[in-house]
Order: structure tokens, then C-alpha cells, then sequence
């Protein structure tokens, strides 16, 4: 199939784009940066942001995809281009969203038909997951009226390589390393339910493998969840270490900005997703456990990803004087 990837040198767009090679696709990318790519693969240079790009990029070529990956849409206004653009024109158009757009809820796990919000105020992800909602609103619309072949996949938390982010895992990997303890605000037993980048990955090429997708929304998570302390305990683990825990007090944690833990589970409690459906209409299973999928994060981290990085952790040293000096 001939596939179109918005994005596709970073995170989840550069597993994609390795996925769909592998898979035998023919497979162009869009974006503004270099970056490696698998054999065969070509590149369309330019910044989507940029008014009139899209159009001039693709609009000659709107013809020469039967599928498209958008992975850089965050508010409607990004969306409504390649909407009018490629209508009529593709046989999937795959919208990556997130498991951001939901309320929280009493109730676990979450399925796909939980109440989301696209109002700033009222979703707990704030701006970020109320343009996703609003995404995902558009593009069922545009199902409903035109039969645009859209599917939206919530993704949760992803760990793994090449992570664009040093407050996920390779920032706990090189406080292992380095034998610094390690921060946990309050107690740490809300839930935290990621996925492996690399099952995102398997998750959005099986969604161009049915047209029973088109006009459905997945959630796409791991089969596996911990807390949050057991999640520090099972990184410890792939980098072969004992962690030192120390635990911030939940009043003083609150206060720091920026936070001193990237997942928000902490002080707004945990959510488990259901991925009952995508593992039952689109034939998709996770592959990776935490412990393989941190494993193999660890890994790259290893052999090539410390240097992608720079870390500091002079802030780490100021929270535990505050710690210890109880204020």
C-alpha cells in the first residue's frame, strides 16, 4: 500500500515508519527534520505549521496515497487540511489521539465509550486533550457525512527507544546508573498503564489491514499496568540495580513546577484502558510485557541512547534538602 506518514523521525512516527518497511509498504514521510530512514523510504520536506505547506507539498501528490498517518494534528485547525486535501481520495486516514481525551472515572477499566471532554476546564489534560477531542469530533463528522475513511487511536503512555522526553525512562536510567535516589511524589501506588512504542507501531499498521476501521475510535495501551513505585522498581530491575525511594510528601510534591514526575497519575489517580476492542477488530496484541519492554528500552539506552541526552539533576538535590528539612 502506498502510505503517507505526517511526522515520522521522532517517536512514534519513526516505529511507524520502520513497521510499514518491514511490512512491505510503500511508504513517503512529511516533515521538517532529518532524520534516518529505512531503505526505500522517501522524504517530503516541510513545516505543516507553516501556512499554505501543506497544500504545496502534497497537493500535487494527493493522488499517490491510499493511506494516511497523522501524527502531529492537535487542534482542528491542523486536522481540516489534509481532511480537504485527500477526501475522496484514501482509503484510511489514521489519527493518532490519546488517551487524554477521557474524564476521570470511578469506574475501570475505561473503554472507548467513557465520557470524553473537549472542554479545557473540565478535561483533566487540559488543552492538550481537549484538541484532541475536537479532532476526533471532526473526523467522525467527516465520516458520518462524507465517508472519510478516519480512525482515531488513543494512545496511553509509551515507553521504549528514541523517547523525546529525558523525564521518562532515561531520566530514571541514568539516576540508576549514576545510584541517585530516586523521587516518588506521595506513595506511588497509582496505576500507570503504558505501551510499547513498538506495539503502538502494530497497532496503527493493523488498522490499514481492514476497512471495518474506518469511522472507529481504539484505545491502544499494554496488556500489563503497575503502580507507579512498581514501575520505578521494574526500571531498577532492567538496569540491575536496587532503587533508593524517597518519597516526597504529597503537599510539598504539588507545589513543585515543573512537576517532579512526568506521569500526572500521581496526584490525579490512576486509569486502566480497555483494549478489548483493537485486540478484537483489528487482530492486534501487544507484544511486550513492562519488564521485556523496559528491557529493551534499556537497551538502546546502552548502546546509543545516553547520548542523546543531557541530564542535571540539581533539582533532584534541591527536593531532597526540602525533604529533609520538612518544608
Amino acid at each position: 500500500m502506498r502510505v503517507l506518514v505526517l511526522g515520522g523521525n521522532r517517536y512514534i512516527g519513526r516505529h511507524l515508519v520502520e513497521a510499514l518497511a518491514r511490512r512491505g509498504h510503500e511508504v513517503t514521510v512529511f516533515n521538517s527534520h532529518e532524520s534516518a530512514l529505512p531503505e526505500g523510504v522517501r522524504r517530503l520536506h516541510g513545516d505543516r505549521r507553516m501556512p499554505g505547506v501543506i497544500d504545496e507539498v502534497l497537493g500535487p501528490r494527493r493522488d499517490q496515497f491510499d493511506a494516511v498517518f497523522d501524527n502531529t494534528s492537535y487542534q482542528t485547525t491542523d486536522v481540516t487540511p489534509l481532511v480537504e486535501l485527500f477526501r475522496g481520495r484514501v482509503r484510511h486516514f489514521v489519527f493518532t489521539s490519546s488517551t487524554a481525551v477521557y474524564l476521570w472515572s470511578d469506574v475501570q477499566p475505561v473503554t472507548e465509550e467513557f465520557p470524553v471532554s473537549d472542554d479545557e476546564a473540565r478535561n483533566p489534560s487540559r488543552a492538550y486533550g481537549a484538541g484532541k477531542v475536537r479532532c476526533e469530533r471532526l473526523l467522525r463528522e467527516e465520516y458520518v457525512r462524507s465517508g472519510f475513511p478516519a480512525t482515531s487511536l488513543r494512545v496511553g503512555h509509551t515507553l521504549g527507544p528514541h523517547s523525546p522526553l529525558p523525564t521518562r525512562e532515561p531520566g530514571f536510567f541514568a539516576r540508576l546508573e549514576a545510584g541517585r535516589p530516586i523521587l516518588v511524589p506521595g506513595d506511588g501506588m497509582a496505576a500507570v498503564h503504558l505501551v510499547h512504542i513498538d506495539d503502538v507501531a502494530a497497532a496503527m499498521c493493523a488498522v490499514i489491514e481492514t476497512d471495518a476501521s474506518a469511522g472507529q475510535v481504539y484505545n491502544v495501551n499494554g496488556a500489563e499496568f503497575s503502580s507507579i513505585v512498581a514501575y520505578i522498581r521494574l526500571m531498577a530491575e532492567a538496569v540491575g540495580v536496587e532503587p533508593e525511594l524517597v518519597h516526597v510528601p504529597r503537599d510539598i510534591a504539588k507545589r513543585l513546577r515543573p512537576p517532579i514526575l512526568h506521569w500526572a497519575e500521581w496526584y490525579r489517580g490512576g486509569t486502566v484502558f480497555s483494549i478489548e476492542k483493537a485486540k478484537s477488530e483489528l487482530g492486534w496484541r501487544p507484544a511486550f510485557g513492562l519488564r521485556s519492554g523496559l528491557a529493551y528500552a534499556y537497551r538502546w539506552f546502552q548502546e546509543e541512547g545516553r547520548s542523546w541526552y543531557t541530564f542535571d539533576f540539581t533539582r533532584d538535590d534541591e527536593v531532597l534538602a526540602m525533604v529533609q528539612a520538612g518544608v
